[in-house]
């Protein structure tokens, strides 16, 4: 199986779609919170959907299916090098923070292997079937842990990106962003949603989170293919808050796992926190 962050880039011209036209995405954003498939349908499960779209219906816990187009899912999206006309080739979502312009996603996804950070990366939150509605999203730095960058720590596999201003107006602005959670535990249910790079359409599991390791979170879900790194993990907003609560994001052990049904994330403990604080002196 390949590793979750297996694609190649390819570099062309930038497009830029008005954010106000997420099908209404914009009205109400919170200030605390394998071969490619020939559509949906190649994801077992994707017919089984609620009217809301946030829950499955049908789909068993740990089955991939198709999410409906929401706010909440609106704040994840796929990240492409220079535009979105290339390959994406990982995920990212947006969290909260007082700059409201802030991502969180693996860190093996914005910086290289000579762990330099990535040139030209975008963002294209809802993207799907090739059309980013609420615009496309310029990353202008990443924050990794030093540490991360001079070896790889597994445990150390997060990364915040700080994003331009999008015709005036912030990410969190539009979208709103996830609430970050330190030393939540490690079991949890979880939503994680993800962009495999064989598909243009995104794909949503609801499972348990596990403890792998000391530093490690397991999770059982379907066809977390290539391009699903970064993938949040989060937990389910409470009615009021109308957002949700990141515990991880999918990397960490073997970048995210080499079996497209079994992925991992590092806990988000003091480390993350600290790199988090640091991020937001650039926020």
């Amino acid at each position: 199986m390949a590793l979750k962050d297996r694609k190649l880039l390819a570099p062309l011209t930038l497009v830029v779609v008005g954010a106000i036209a997420l099908l209404g995405y914009a009205s109400q954003a919170e200030t605390s919170s394998a071969q490619r498939r020939a559509d949906s349908r190649g994801v077992p499960g994707a017919e089984a959907r609620a009217p809301d779209g946030d829950q499955p219906g049908k789909v068993r816990e740990g089955t991939a299916y198709t999410p409906r187009r929401t706010q909440q899912n609106a704040r994840v999206g796929a990240l492409f090098q220079k535009d979105d006309t290339g390959d994406h080739f990982c995920t990212a979502s947006v969290v909260a923070s007082p700059g409201r312009n802030m991502l969180i996603t693996a860190a093996h996804c914005a910086y290289g292997s000579t762990g330099k950070p990535r040139a030209d990366l975008v963002f294209a939150p809802a993207y799907r079937a090739g059309k980013a509605p609420a615009g496309l999203w310029h990353v202008s730095k990443a924050v990794a842990d030093d540490r991360w960058a001079r070896n790889g720590d597994q445990d150390l596999d997060v990364a915040f990106l700080l994003l331009d201003s999008n015709d005036g107006r912030r990410i969190q602005d539009v979208l709103g962003g996830n609430t970050l959670g330190i030393d939540r535990g490690f079991r949890h249910t979880v939503k994680v949603t993800g962009y495999p790079n064989n598909r243009d359409t995104p794909i949503s599991c609801r499972n348990r989170s596990t403890r792998f390791s000391a530093t490690q979170m397991r999770i059982h879900c379907t066809n977390f293919a290539g391009g699903t790194s970064g993938s949040p993990w989060v937990t389910e907003p409470t009615p009021n808050a109308r957002t949700g609560t990141v515990i991880g994001v999918l990397g960490g052990y073997e970048r995210g796992g080499d079996d497209d049904d079994v992925s991992y994330a590092a806990y988000f403990g003091k480390d993350i926190a600290r790199l988090y604080r640091r991020a937001l002196s650039g926020d």
